[in-house]
Order: C-alpha cells, then structure tokens, then sequence
C-alpha cells in the first residue's frame, strides 16, 4: 500500500539495492539496513510499519533480531526471509512472533500482498495501543436541544472536515473532550486514533517523554524503547487536554511539533515526521495567561486558529431533563432500575446552579440510583446541596408571584405524602383532576415529557374530564 514505511534488514546488498528500487517504485517509503544490529538502531531511531529480516545474518541472526523487535512498544509486524534449507528456522520464527515467512526466491507480488497485510495488522495494534491510552468515554454524542448545544453542533460540522487546529475553552466539566471527539469523528480523519494526553497530571519531563516517547536508557526507568503519543496518533487527531497547565519549557518543545511536524524521541537525534491534527483543550483563558506570560503568544496563536466555548450548564438548563435521562440509560451496573424521577426532585435540579457542570450533574445521577428505592428517584436522594436549591427556588423578585407559590406548595405536599397524588390533593384542598393538571402544566413548561416520571405521575386517561 503506498505510504508504507517499510525496513530491509539483510546482508546481501543487491537484495536491499534491489528492493529499495522496486518496492519505492510501488509507493512504499523503504530504508535498509545490511545487519540487525544497524536494523534495530533504525528501528529506535523512526516508527516502521513492517520489518522485512533475514533469517540468515552475520553477527546477531534474525532469531535473535525479530525478538528484540517484538520488544518495542508497540512493535512492527515482520516478515522474515528464508532460504530453501531453513524452513524449520522460519517455523520457529512464526511462533516467536514473526507475521509470516517468505522463501527465496519469492515474487515482488507475493511480497507486496504480505507486506499490505502486515501493515494492516500493525495499524490495527497501534490502534488498540493508542485507544488503551484514552481518557475514559467513547460517546462523542453531544445530548441537548438548548441553543446554546444547536450552535455548538452547527459549529462542529463546519470545522470538522478541515484539518485546521481547534481550542475548546470552557469551565472544568463542560464536555470539552466529548466535543473534541466530535470533531473528530465529523473529520476524514475518523477511522484513524484519537489520542489525548493530559497536559496538567505529569511533569515537564515526564510529560515530554509521554507525548514524544523516549529510547531505550534515555533515564533511570526507561528500560525499554517507547513510542510517544503524538506518533501513536498518526492520521488521526492529538488531543492536548488541560493545555493551558504546560510549563513554558514543554510549550517551546510542542510549538517546533506543530511547526514542522517532526518529532524526536527522549534521548535520540534522529527526528521522524507524524500526519496529526490538533485540537486542544483548557479551562483557562489563554489570552489571559499570554498576557500573564506563563503562555507563549505564538503557541496561542499556533493552537487558536479556530476557538469553540463550550457552553455552561447553567446556560443550558432546558437541557437537564434530557441529560438525567440520557445518564439514567447510559450508566450501568448502578442500582435497581429502571428508574423515574419525581417532579419535586427535577424541579430541584433544575434550581440548582451546577457549578461542576455536566460532570457534576452525572455524579449526582449515579449516587441518585444508589439511592432510589424501586427505582424512584426522589428529592431526598438528591445531594444535600441540590435538594436546598429546591427549597430555596423562589428568584429574586419572584417572592410574590401566586403562581409560583402555588407550585412550591404542590410540590412540597407531594414530597411529604411521598408522590400519592390523591393524598396530596386531600391535603391541599383541590381535586385529583386539578393536581394532574398542574403538573401537566409544570411538565410542559420544563420540557420534562421525554423523561420517565414516578409510575403514579403520569396523566390518567379519564383525568382530564373528571
């Protein structure tokens, strides 16, 4: 397949000349190397989709090699070569790990087939690895109808075909990597990875090993060769999460990445070039840290060629019986279910100002499912802080609205007799037929219809004529 990155260890230098020559010609990037100790040297020094190893070297034997290669993180499928008499070698080969074999003489057709299938198979590995390596949550599904969420989407579907560099600025909680996720997935670049790294839990040293790898030796525990995440995320997209926390040693290293694209292992001098694009994330104003100066200017301006504020909950809050439901199906292993909400309880969520975000509404989903008995989620399995914001709804200027009165007091007779809606109506002095319709009225005022209720709330067929 072209563009694929190809190495040829053997010692006979007419056969690497020659497939040099005639594989480059197919579209495939070919190095060489005339022993395993120079391979595996090249090996360190670049990323490979495939090894084409001899079994038969001078020195370390490809035996020997294809082990050593089968020690990096992750490692590239090889095809090693055999000559007539060495097929039991070969054999023994395929069961250390080696893709497949090829005999001599072999055809440059065969060649390129296994040469495309161990391709294959080594970007589906690297894949897997990178995946293993995401922050939790796949669903790049962006729940809500508010308009702050329609400009949001209307916006993702413009700049997500475009391989342009995006910042998602927004308070901690808001979504910021189900929103780079989006991006990716609208993107031509959705079948490849989508790899973060979390810029604010490692330090400087650390972090740059992680985001651009490291030899073999490189310091005390690198016992190994590792690839870094920026090449784990080749033809797909680098999520640099919590950006705005880089110290500004670490910012100088990403802003030569993403000038040229070439990245160098910790402890090597050779550099490799990566096809990535780049969406960041911070709950920092970056302008602001620019002019702090803990933020270089021309990394802002590198990253920020396209800005997207990710909305508040608080700006959205139309959008919390949607989210309740949407957690409600989506989180599992959690409590009896299925679950329902009573209207005391969304009516308190709804008054309370989640300053945690999404985020927090979701924790407060799961302890309400631990909680709920039978299934019923009620104000007193609300947080504290939630179940008070509740009591304390009424807003400021609204003291002597009869209407909303006459709401708090419905809801507060429904809590104390525990949702039975003819005791409330008893106790309030109104008909059953006038509480159903009130709470129909509550219900279509906060869009609380697609939402499970309690099992007694919803409207009788008969209520409305009795």
């Amino acid at each position: 397949m072209a563009g694929t990155r190809l190495l040829v260890i053997d010692d006979e230098a007419g056969l690497r000349r020659f497939l040099q020559k005639e594989l480059s010609a197919r579209g495939m990037v070919v190095e060489a190397a005339g022993s395993a100790e120079e391979g595996l040297q090249k090996l360190g020094d670049a990323a490979f989709d495939v090894v084409l190893l001899d079994i038969k070297m001078p020195g370390m034997d490809g035996l020997a090699a294809l082990r050593e290669i089968r020690r990096f993180d992750p490692a590239p499928e090889v095809l090693m070569i055999t000559g007539q008499g060495s097929v039991e070698s070969a054999v023994e080969a395929m069961r250390a790990g080696a893709f497949h074999y090829l005999t001599k003489p072999f055809h440059l057709d065969e060649l390129e087939v296994q040469v495309d299938k161990a391709r294959e198979r080594t970007a589906l590995v690297r894949r897997a690895h990178a995946f293993e390596r995401l922050l939790s949550g796949n669903d790049t599904k962006l729940v809500g109808d508010a308009a702050p969420m329609d400009r949001l989407r209307a916006i993702i579907r413009k700049v997500a075909p475009a391989d342009t560099s995006v910042v998602i600025e927004g308070e901690s909680g808001t979504g910021k990597e189900l929103i780079a996720r989006a991006i990716h997935s609208g993107s031509r670049r959705q079948s490849g990875p989508f790899v973060v790294v979390n810029c604010g839990a490692l330090q400087e040293s650390l972090l740059e090993s992680e985001l651009f790898g490291h030899e073999k030796g490189a310091f005390t525990g690198a016992v190994k060769t590792k690839e870094g995440l920026a090449e784990a995320a080749h033809g797909g997209t680098l999520f640099l999460d919590e950006v705005g926390e880089m110290s500004l040693g670490i910012q100088a290293k990403v802003l030569r990445f993403l000038e040229s694209g070439d990245v160098r292992r910790v402890g090597s001098n050779r550099t490799q070039h990566v096809d990535v694009r780049v969406v960041s994330a911070t709950n920092r104003r970056l302008a602001d840290e620019v002019r702090a100066g803990r933020f270089r200017e021309d990394l802002y301006y590198r990253l920020r060629v396209f800005a997207i504020e990710a909305p508040p909950l608080r700006e959205r809050m139309t959008d919390i019986p949607l989210l309740v439901g949407h957690f409600l199906t989506s989180i599992r292993g959690v409590g009896q279910g299925p679950f329902m909400v009573d209207a005391e309880a969304m009516d308190a969520m709804k008054s309370y100002a989640w300053p945690g975000n999404v985020r927090e509404l979701r924790n407060a989903v799961e302890r309400m499912m631990l909680l709920a008995e039978g299934g019923r989620i009620t104000v007193g399995d609300l947080p504290p802080e939630v179940s008070r914001a509740g009591e304390q709804s009424i807003p400021p200027g609204d003291e002597f609205s009869l209407a909303r009165l006459e709401r708090i007091m419905i809801l507060k007779a429904l809590r104390a007799c525990s949702g039975r809606k003819r005791e409330a109506s008893d106790r309030l002095g109104i008909s059953l037929r006038t509480l159903y319709n009130k709470l129909n009225e509550y219900r279509a005022a906060d869009g609380e219809s697609q939402l499970p209720m309690a099992p007694d709330s919803q409207l009788p067929p008969d209520a409305g004529t009795q």
